[in-house]
């Protein structure tokens, strides 16, 4: 009976692979309800000598604040957070394991996701991988008794307590990096800056980065304590870190960029439809004006394009998004994230294509002729980003 049951999971996971390809000429129907991030068993890798791992490595920083890390990194929010259904535990400790396997060396949390809950996970599964990986994590939404507050809260001594809170979820004894999760708009950049400088300089903190802030607010921040990383939204449906001079300062500085959903939250994958139903205690994309159905129904011609794109290519859409990501610049270390394995592999095989610089403006400047419809983020979210 074992060895039936290794045979069955061995060509399911071959089976599943081999329709990567093909997936690429799939497009979303819009003829039955689908439901968002699905929970399915998370299979590990079987078939060890035919399996998608990472090929090289990014550097984000420079200097003291460089960090070397894998070309693709992972997000690991949507394990317990904000996207619907997940696998236990036990499966997500599963997948995360796999990925360590497969060369992945950049994982990402917060303390707000959950809130507490993905840290939590993050150090039962990664710790044991002390040296080998870097797990970063995030400060600054305000988080009393494991609820979020909707505030942000950067003063020091808030933050030298996120900091020994979350060095003991994460189970590590130094975090490789710490970012800022969103600006404080009473505690001036410059004093988060220092604060950070001196739990640097007592071992706490090795590095670390802001997200969503403006190109003034990094330049200051970094006179103070350089930085080695930026993270801010940014995909073919988000592009104003082009336009606001955020990319603009990173290259100046030397600092790493470091795109959050890459796949618009799923929506670039082309798995996600009007149709989608969104679980409504666990799902932040159900209050976003993109994903509203009128709104899908409007920007999934985008998908289409991808689509289109892969097509002829052997890509899916997903690989097409992240590619493009991956080839504007080599400090640009993007980090999606997924509960099924058969979602890793596919991420990780984008680094197995190359395109010419004309074949992607061509996609680009494509995509860039259709209007994108709805906002990202409600009125409240938005007021707390490019501060």
């Amino acid at each position: 009976m074992k060895e039936k049951n290794q045979e069955r999971i061995s060509r399911h996971g071959f089976l599943k692979r081999a329709a990567l390809v093909s997936a690429a000429l799939a497009v979303p129907s819009g003829g039955s309800e689908v439901f968002a991030s699905e929970t399915e068993q998370v299979e590990t890798s079987d078939i060890n000598t035919d399996v998608a791992r990472i090929k090289g490595h990014r550097v984000l920083g420079t200097s003291k604040a460089a960090l070397e890390v894998s070309v693709l990194g992972f997000g690991i929010m949507g394990m317990t957070y904000n996207r619907s259904q997940h696998p236990d535990k036990k499966q997500c400790i599963r997948l995360l394991h796999e990925a360590v396997e497969r060369g992945i060396t950049l994982f990402d949390t917060a303390i707000v996701y959950g809130p507490l809950t993905n840290e939590n996970l993050a150090g039962e599964a990664l710790s044991e991988f002390k040296g080998r990986i870097n797990v970063t994590t995030k400060f600054g939404h305000e988080v009393i008794d494991g609820k979020a507050t909707g505030r942000q809260d950067s003063r020091p001594e808030t933050i030298r307590r996120y900091c020994e809170e979350s060095l003991r979820r994460l189970r590590l004894d130094s975090l490789p990096m710490f970012y800022q999760h969103r600006a404080d708009p009473d505690t001036p950049a410059e004093e988060v800056a220092a604060t950070i400088a001196d739990l640097i300089k007592e071992g706490k903190v090795q590095r670390w980065g802001m997200c969503e802030v403006s190109a003034e607010t990094i330049r200051k921040a970094h006179a103070i304590c350089p930085l080695t990383a930026i993270q801010s939204e940014y995909h073919l449906m988000h592009r104003l870190v082009e336009d606001n001079g955020v990319l603009d300062v990173c290259r100046e500085l030397g600092i790493g960029f470091v795109p959050y959903s890459p796949l618009n939250r799923g929506f670039l994958g082309g798995c996600i439809n009007e149709y989608t139903v969104f679980d409504v205690n666990n799902d932040n994309r159900q209050t976003l004006p993109r994903f509203q159905p009128e709104a899908m129904r409007a920007n999934i011609r985008i998908v289409n394009v991808l689509q289109a794109f892969g097509r002829t290519r052997g890509m899916t859409s997903a690989q097409v998004a992240l590619g493009w990501l991956l080839q504007k610049a080599p400090w640009i270390v993007a980090i999606p994230g997924t509960t099924k394995l058969s979602h890793l592999e596919e991420n990780l095989r984008t680094l197995d294509f190359n395109m010419t610089f004309g074949e992607w403006k061509e996609l680009e400047d494509t995509v860039a002729a259709i209007p994108v419809v709805g906002d990202r983020y409600n009125a409240e979210q938005q007021r707390q980003v490019g501060r």
